[in-house]
Formats: structure tokens, C-alpha cells, sequence
């Protein structure tokens, strides 16, 4: 990157300069936090333990649960922080490491749910060669694939949009540093930046989409055809969390990232960013596991040994085998 900055801290602004609103924004963004970290924490840990979870779809969940761990954590401590101790500044190093692991677990978490569908369309459409294809080995190379299209995207995508100048102000319009506040704040003509961000975000965007929509359409084509009424609702239990939180993630996401940002943002514009970088990692566990038999399952398990070890004082055979 050739950066001619004269900037060298940002400032972001957050929600609003009244204390009692600040204190606020500290107590909801915390309990947001607390109920993402317990929530994907718990996924992980029941499908580690368990060896019944011990399948491609929940592998992919337990990664999952991971990344949004990652991704909640990139932004929300910072913002805390700035609330509660009301100083409101990070460095232009720590501005760009914040964007760059932002957008590198966000895009690897659409990279993996694009894998999951490719998952269920194998269970679902190809159940015979499931376990051939979707072999340990297999899994590992998927996922961590991901991370590395998350990686490689986000070094395209955050070093476009520090490449240019910034002599100031230094006001960022939001409680962490994003792509649309940013260029606002540069002292140059950043068209050329914006209309390559939009093309980057496009085609990721639409390779990852396509991929889920046509693996979707053969999983629909497939169930329609099943003759019992509980297999179809059973194939359709397994995709339906999936589906809805592909529609959370992708739609919040276009939303911001598409529409128009104004010079000075409204309440609207400063909130909207909470329904992409906050919402999804908190609401996926509970999309997940609320209408999961085989989670539930393994929830019980665990906290009813928890309960002998340290209620009753029994010893116990390794949890949830």
C-alpha cells in the first residue's frame, strides 16, 4: 500500500455523546456479547464432546460457531471500551486491523455457509456417495479454505480502501471502522476505490449465492419427490436453519453495503451496521439449535453430568460419551 496519510488516529464517534446513552450502549452491546460468546461457545463444546455430533454438518457448525465468535469479537469489545471509558479513539494500524479481521471471518463465514449447502446437497440428493466425498480429510481442506477466500478477500477489499490518502477530519460516523464511514474520510477522489469495492463485493457475493441457490433448488427438486410426509420434514428441518441464516447474513450486508451513505448519517445509518456485525452472531446459535434434536440432545447430556460430578458428587465416564 502506498499511503500518503497525515492521519494517524481515528476517532469513532459510536451512538451518541450523552452519558446515559453511552452507559447504555456498554449494557446491551455486553449482554449481545456475553449471549453470542455462551451461545457459540456451548456449540462448540457439545460437538467435541459428543461423538454423535460427529458428522461433516456439525463439524461445519462447531466452525461456524468459531468464526462468529471471531467476527462479534473484532468489533464489539473495541466499542464497549470506547463507551464505558468514553475515549473514543483508535490508531490508523488498529483501525485497519479491526476492518481487516472484520471482513476476513464475515467473508469466510459466507465462504463456509456456501460449503454447508454443498453439504446438504449431498446428504439430501446424493446420500450414497455422502460419506465418500464429504470424508474428514475432505472437511478440513473445505473449511480452512474458507478462512483463506476470507483472508484473500479482505486483503483485496481493506487494502483498496487504504491505499488512499486520509489528511483528515478523522471522525468515523460508527462504533468500529468500516469501509463506507472510511472513504468518506478520505482527501481524494475515491470513485475508482468504491466502484472497485462494490465489483469485489459483487462477485464474491454472487459465487457464494449461486452456489447456494442452485444447490438449493436440486435439494428442493429432491424432497418434493420423497413419499413420506416425515422424510420431507425431516430434509427440510435440516436446511431450514441454514436457510434463514443465509437470508440474515446476505441481506443485512447488501442493505448496508449497497445503499446510498449520506455525508452526515441519521440514527437509521449508524444502527444498521448492529443488524450485521452484531445480530447474525447472536441469533445462529439459537437458529441452530432450537429446532435441533440432536443439539438438545446433546445439551441434556452434558448438564446432567455436570449435575452428578458437582451436585451429586459421582464420579463420571467422559461427558457425552
Amino acid at each position: 500500500m502506498t499511503n500518503q496519510t497525515s492521519v494517524t488516529e481515528f476517532r469513532l464517534l459510536g451512538f451518541s455523546d450523552i452519558r446515559e446513552l453511552q452507559i447504555l450502549h456498554f449494557l446491551v452491546f455486553l449482554f449481545a456479547y456475553v449471549a453470542a460468546f455462551m451461545g457459540n461457545f456451548l456449540i462448540i463444546v457439545l460437538v467435541t464432546l459428543d461423538h454423535h455430533l460427529h458428522s461433516p454438518m456439525y463439524f461445519f457448525l462447531k466452525n461456524m460457531s468459531f468464526l462468529d465468535l471471531c467476527y462479534i469479537s473484532a468489533t464489539v469489545p473495541k466499542s464497549m471500551v470506547n463507551a464505558i471509558m468514553q475515549c473514543h479513539s483508535i490508531s490508523f494500524h488498529g483501525c485497519f486491523l479491526q476492518l481487516f479481521f472484520f471482513i476476513t471471518f464475515g467473508a469466510a463465514e459466507l465462504a463456509l455457509l456456501t460449503v454447508m449447502a454443498y453439504d446438504r446437497y449431498l446428504a439430501i440428493c446424493s446420500p450414497l456417495r455422502y460419506r465418500t466425498v464429504m470424508n474428514s480429510r475432505a472437511c478440513v481442506q473445505m473449511a480452512a479454505g474458507s478462512c483463506l477466500s476470507g483472508a484473500l478477500y479482505s486483503v483485496l477489499h481493506v487494502g483498496n480502501s487504504f491505499s488512499l490518502p486520509f489528511c483528515g477530519p478523522n471522525f468515523v460516523h460508527q462504533f468500529f471502522c468500516d469501509i463506507p464511514p472510511l472513504l468518506q474520510l478520505s482527501c481524494s477522489d475515491t470513485q475508482p476505490n468504491k466502484v472497485h469495492n462494490i465489483v469485489l463485493a459483487l462477485c464474491y457475493g454472487l459465487i457464494c449465492f449461486t452456489f447456494i441457490f442452485v444447490s438449493y433448488i436440486h435439494i428442493f427438486n429432491t424432497v418434493v419427490r420423497i413419499p413420506s410426509a416425515e422424510g420431507r420434514y425431516k430434509a427440510f428441518s435440516t436446511c431450514l436453519p441454514h436457510l434463514i441464516v443465509v437470508s440474515l447474513f446476505i441481506g443485512t450486508g447488501f442493505f448496508m453495503y449497497m445503499k446510498p451513505n449520506p455525508r452526515v448519517p441519521s440514527t437509521q445509518d449508524m444502527l444498521a451496521p448492529v443488524l450485521y456485525a452484531v445480530v447474525p452472531p447472536v441469533l445462529n446459535p439459537i437458529i441452530y439449535s432450537l429446532r435441533n434434536k440432536e443439539i438438545k440432545g446433546a445439551l441434556r447430556k452434558l448438564l446432567f453430568n455436570l449435575f452428578k460430578v458437582f451436585i451429586w458428587n459421582i464420579p463420571s465416564k467422559p461427558f457425552l460419551t
